[in-house]
């Protein structure tokens, strides 16, 4: 059976043996040069590079490339009421549209790519399973085995959390009957079973995985009982169901079967508690005047992972010209020219996420940013790079900022590696599945709880003792540690959260515009000091210093905005005098700003108000899509009405969701390319 496709479809498995194992020479560049050295093999021939274990590792480390396609982060990494999509032009994008669940099969309004690469990488695990198993059982082939087969799960978990049931390929396409129609047309297959199918395959190889694998660029013993714990309770817990023969509309619920939803946070307990218990991975605590949350996220866009790796369990290699990812460019804060380019920002951070924190709360400022960078005057080589203070239509995502990473070789090439698992998402899934089995959470739930929760600076807030009060405060932790790691989205389906975290974020920004509500007291303006941006690349800067202002005598003193630069060195005396009033000391050569939180960033009021800092006429703008940036977040600020990206026909937040219907993406039926075009056996999601 080996060449039976050797006619129609011999390049299949020609350019998937090539690929597979060139990918593998340059994936791993970033932690050992030795590999390097190795042969540049070109076998078209599966049986060859199954012949020996160095050629048949690095078939497996090819696996790896793919595994995080684009659109897992610049459309299904919004979303998902922290983040949101923000680009230049209408409303009216791609993007924008599936940001708010506003998407159909016949559109660009979908997602594809997601896809055709899982499938692309599944097809290389099932050659590499089928191979491997007819090499001689050794260590190292029992460890390539398991690794293969934790890679197969991990696509088909990404598969069936954005798209249901799908496809069920267990075997290499030159192994399958010719002759059966399931073989190029494969039909939906019950999501159930595949979990079922990729969990029994980790948990029955899991022990053959090492301690380590060299690097948590590669999966470890560790890192697959993370993400067998991840996978079990995907697979235990909610997801939009519906009836495969009929077609008819389907429902949020879990699986059917009680008892194996049981033993599934079994599986997830038990495999959380190895990883907590093996000794070797903890939280990145506070060191050189960082907070633990800062340290952990500086030191891995700078790429010094040995400070991080205890936390980092799984991260995908993304350096050099043949493995850099768009990975990092949409979700940051910004940068117009200088010496990190002119990178425009494509989402932004909803501001009932960044004032949902609490004060102690060290994440804050490390997951957001009320700045981007942009230039005071023309911009050119001798100009003034600025850290400016931004509004509350454009707090921007701060984990992958530009200044914190290494020197990219391209713009739209970061050099970030790509974050899968983190020790702290082992912990609050302990959390998770001790409360669900005991009804409660247990004292080993609170302590996992209480580490995260420690490490932010928040360990005196009360811990509900109550089930579903712990689970709510689980999924609100999740938000506030696990901002732009595109996992939020899905984790709040699998939780049966979706639709009350949607409902309760319109709420929420409705009154913040009406400053109603926990809003009724948030201050208007807030005075910013002014920053100098290093442009330099491992810049540590964190955060620009600002006051909110509730005095209503200093709010009409800033109120006073000179009309004119004769003006400004008595508006800057009378700001320092505030900042003073309110303990911040000033120099000589400091300057403030104010800033109204509730108006656009491109305000009048704004605008002139940076000019007393010495921003010019025509710089009133950010490298940020101006979807949003350029709209008040108040309804006073808008002419008594919510802004339309708040509340509006077709615009407003989430416009497009359907309860039991869009939690999940329809296939993308518009050309050819697309899976419910290619495959006539594919059924669509009710309701498209």
């Amino acid at each position: 059976m080996k060449n039976i496709f050797n006619n129609k479809y011999g390049f299949i498995k020609k350019s998937l043996i090539v690929s597979s194992l060139l990918v593998a020479v340059v994936s791993f560049n970033s932690c050992s040069d030795d590999f390097l050295n190795q042969p540049a093999y070109n076998s078209s021939d599966t049986e060859s590079v199954f012949t020996n274990l160095e050629t048949a590792d690095a078939f497996v480390q090819g696996l790896y490339r793919g595994l995080v396609p684009t659109e897992m982060f610049y459309q299904l990494g919004a979303g998902d009421t922290v983040t949101h999509s923000a680009e230049d032009g209408s409303t009216n994008n791609s993007k924008y549209n599936i940001c708010n669940y506003q998407y159909d099969a016949y559109t660009p309004n979908t997602v594809t790519g997601i896809y055709s690469a899982m499938y692309a990488v599944i097809e290389r695990t099932n050659i590499a399973i089928d191979r491997l198993g007819d090499m001689a059982a050794s260590s190292k082939r029992d460890a390539l085995l398991a690794e293969a087969m934790a890679i197969r799960a991990f696509c088909y978990y990404n598969l069936i959390r954005v798209y249901g049931d799908v496809p069920a390929i267990w075997i290499p396409l030159e192994e399958a009957d010719p002759n059966d129609p399931n073989t190029l047309y494969p039909k939906r297959a019950s999501r159930d079973v595949i979990y079922d199918k990729v969990i029994a395959d980790i948990q029955g190889s899991i022990n053959n995985m090492p301690a380590s694998n060299g690097t948590p660029e590669r999966l470890n013993k560790q890192s697959t009982n993370a993400l067998l714990a991840k996978i079990a309770l995907y697979a235990a817990g909610y997801s939009l169901r519906w009836d495969l023969n009929t077609g008819a509309a389907g429902t949020m619920s879990r699986r059917p079967d009680n008892a194996r939803i049981q033993q599934l946070y079994q599986i997830a307990d038990t495999a959380a508690a190895a990883v907590i218990n093996g000794g070797t991975n903890s939280l990145v605590q506070a060191q050189g005047g960082k907070s633990g949350f800062e340290a952990l996220w500086f030191n891995f866009d700078r790429r010094n992972f040995s400070a991080v790796n205890q936390e980092m369990l799984w991260h995908i290699a993304e350096y050099g010209p043949n493995t850099n990812s768009a990975f990092g460019v949409y979700a940051h804060p910004g940068s117009r020219g200088g010496t990190y380019g002119s990178r425009k920002a494509l989402q932004f951070i909803l501001p009932s996420y960044y004032l949902s924190f609490n004060a102690a709360d060290k994440r804050r400022d490390v997951a957001t940013t009320s700045y981007s960078i942009y230039f005071l005057n023309t911009g050119l080589a001798n100009d003034t790079w600025v850290d400016v203070g931004t509004t509350y239509s454009c707090i921007m995502s701060g984990k992958f900022r530009i200044s914190w990473c290494v020197e990219p070789q391209a713009a739209d090439a970061r050099n970030l590696n790509i974050p899968i698992i983190r020790y702290a998402d082992v912990l609050l899934m302990y959390a998770e599945t001790q409360n669900y089995l005991n009804s409660g959470p247990t004292a080993a739930g609170i302590a996992a709880l209480q580490q995260v929760r420690n490490r932010a600076g928040i360990g005196s807030l009360p811990i509900p003792s109550g089930q579903q009060a712990f689970e709510s405060a689980l999924v609100q932790e999740r938000k506030w540690e696990f901002s732009d790691e595109f996992m939020l989205r899905t984790d709040l389906i699998r939780m049966n959260k979706l639709e009350s975290e949607i409902n309760a974020t319109r709420q929420t920004m409705k009154n913040l515009s009406n400053r109603t509500g926990q809003f009724a007291s948030t201050p208007v303006y807030r005075l910013y000091k002014y920053h100098k941006n290093t442009q330099v690349y491992g810049d540590p800067f964190l955060a620009v210093t600002y006051i909110d202002l509730t005095d209503p005598a200093q709010i009409a003193q800033v109120q006073a905005v000179p009309t004119n630069s004769s003006g400004y060195a008595a508006y800057q005396t009378t700001l320092k005098a505030i900042a003073l009033a309110n303990g911040q000391t000033s120099t000589a050569d400091d300057k403030w700003y104010p800033a109204n939180m509730f108006q656009a960033y491109t305000s009048t009021f704004n605008g002139n108000a940076r000019k007393a800092v010495g921003f010019t006429a025509g710089f009133n703008q950010l490298q940020v899509g101006n979807i949003i940036y350029t709209k008040p977040t108040g309804s006073a600020e808008n002419g008594g009405t919510y802004p339309n990206w708040i509340e509006g026909g077709g615009d407003g937040l989430f416009y497009g969701f359907v309860p039991n219907k869009t939690e999940l993406l329809p296939f993308a039926a518009a050309s050819a390319g697309h899976p419910l075009i290619d495959n006539p056996n594919l059924t669509q999601l009710p309701g498209y």
